[in-house]
C-alpha cells in the first residue's frame, strides 16, 4: 500500500471514530501517524526534484509575498496592478503555469511578489503542480490568499486545508511547548496552565509513535495533540495571511460590508484597480518591516537608503541592524544613540539589544 492510500485510510478512520474521552488516545496516535506519512510524502517529493521548471525563483528584496488561490480568481491581474509585471491573463483556468515574480517599491522597501499557478484540490498530495506551488509559498514572509468574492467560503476552507496538510500554519503562533529528548528517565510531563485537551497518557502515546521514550515535555499554554505533533515534527512554517477578496465590483453594498468586516481581510477589484492602496498598507503592516536610518557624528542622517529590518530575518534590534552595516560591527559596537519612536528621550543612549521602531535614526558608538 502506497503512502497516499495509507493517508486516506487513516483520514477515514479518524472521521468515523466518535470523539470522546475514551477514544482521544486512539485519535491522538492516528493523528501522529498521519503527520508522519504527510512528512514522508513531502520529503519524497523534494528528493525527486519536485521544484520543477519555472518555480526556482531567487529571493530578492526585503520581503517575499506569495499569491495563493484557485485558478481564475485574478492573481495575475492583481500582480500586474501592484508591480507592473506581465503575467499571462485570460478568461480560462490555468493561464499561469510557472511562478511569475514582480517587485513592489513601497515606502523605500522592495517587496517581491510571486504569482503562483492556481491550486486545485489534492494539491498537497501532488495533484497538478500543487506541491511545487506550496513549496514556494513556504518560503514567503506573507501569503495573500486570493478569493473570489462571488463564491462561498468553501474555497477558503479548501485552500487552508491544503496548506495545513503540508505544514503551513496561517495566522498562528508556534505552540508554547518545550520538548527536550534525553537518553534515559522516561517521559516527564508538566504544564504551567490547566490543560483541557492533553494529559500525560496522551502525550506519551503520541511520543511513542515517533519512537521517543525519554523526554521532558512542558506545556506553557492550553494546547492539544495537533500542537504537540507540530512541535515534534519541527518543520511547520507559521506565516501571516491576508484574505484578499477579489471581484467585489460584482457585489451589493451589503455583501461588500459583510466581507470587509472580517478579520485579516481586504476587499479589492483587480480588474478595476479598486482598493490597491489599502491592500499595500495592510501588507506593510503585516510584514512589520522597520526602516532604520544611519547617522555619522557631526553629520545629518542619511535618509536616502534605509536599512530594512524584518522579524523573519533576525528582528529589529540594534545588534541586528549593525550587522547589516558590517558584520564586524556586532562585536565592535559599544552602544548606539537613537532618535525616534522606540525611545523615551530624544536622543537616547541604547544598548545593542534595544528594539528599534520604524523610521528610527541611529548613530553607532564603537568600543
Amino acid at each position: 500500500m502506497g503512502i497516499l492510500e495509507r493517508i486516506k485510510d487513516i483520514e477515514f478512520e479518524i472521521s468515523r471514530t466518535q470523539k470522546n474521552k475514551a477514544t482521544e488516545y486512539h485519535i491522538g496516535r492516528l493523528k501522529a501517524q498521519l503527520a508522519k506519512l504527510r512528512s514522508q510524502l513531502i520529503e519524497g517529493s523534494k528528493s525527486a526534484g519536485a521544484k520543477g521548471e519555472g518555480f526556482d525563483v531567487q529571493k530578492f528584496g526585503d520581503s517575499r509575498i506569495a499569491l495563493i488561490g484557485f485558478p481564475s480568481v485574478g492573481k495575475s491581474t492583481l500582480l500586474g496592478q501592484l508591480t507592473g509585471a506581465k503575467s499571462e491573463v485570460a478568461a480560462y483556468e490555468f493561464t499561469t503555469l510557472t511562478c511569475v515574480p514582480g517587485i513592489i517599491d513601497y515606502r523605500e522597501a522592495r517587496l517581491q511578489l510571486l504569482d503562483l499557478p492556481g491550486i486545485i484540490e489534492g494539491a498537497s498530495e501532488g495533484r497538478g503542480r500543487g506541491r511545487q506551488v506550496i513549496a514556494v509559498a513556504k518560503s514567503a514572509d506573507l501569503v495573500l490568499m486570493i478569493l473570489d468574492a462571488t463564491k462561498d467560503d468553501a474555497q477558503k476552507d479548501k485552500l487552508e486545508k491544503e496548506l495545513e496538510a503540508v505544514g503551513i500554519r496561517l495566522n498562528k503562533e508556534p505552540p508554547l511547548i518545550s520538548l527536550k529528548v534525553k537518553k534515559v528517565g522516561g517521559v516527564t510531563f508538566n504544564s504551567t496552565v490547566p490543560l483541557s485537551a492533553m494529559d500525560a497518557k496522551l502525550c506519551q502515546s503520541i511520543l511513542s509513535e515517533y519512537k521517543i521514550f525519554n523526554a521532558d515535555v512542558l506545556f506553557r499554554a492550553n494546547h492539544n495533540a495537533d500542537d504537540l505533533i507540530d512541535v515534534i515534527e519541527g518543520n511547520r512554517k507559521y506565516i501571516k495571511c491576508l484574505y484578499v477578496y477579489n471581484k467585489v465590483d460584482m457585489l451589493s453594498l451589503e455583501q461588500l460590508d459583510e466581507l470587509a468586516r472580517r478579520p485579516m481581510t481586504v476587499c479589492v477589484s483587480s480588474q478595476r484597480a479598486w482598493n490597491m492602496d489599502t491592500l499595500l498598507e495592510r501588507m506593510w503592516a503585516e510584514l512589520e518591516l522597520v526602516r532604520v536610518y544611519t547617522k555619522k557624528v557631526g553629520e545629518q542622517p542619511d535618509f536616502s537608503d534605509p536599512i530594512i529590518l524584518t522579524p523573519q530575518r533576525g528582528g529589529s534590534t540594534i545588534k541586528n541592524c549593525v550587522k547589516y552595516i558590517h558584520t564586524s560591527l556586532q562585536t565592535e559596537t559599544r552602544y548606539a544613540i537613537v532618535w525616534g519612536r522606540s525611545t523615551k528621550h530624544i536622543p537616547q543612549q541604547c544598548g545593542i539589544e534595544h528594539t528599534l521602531a520604524d523610521e528610527d535614526v541611529i548613530q553607532v558608538v564603537k568600543k
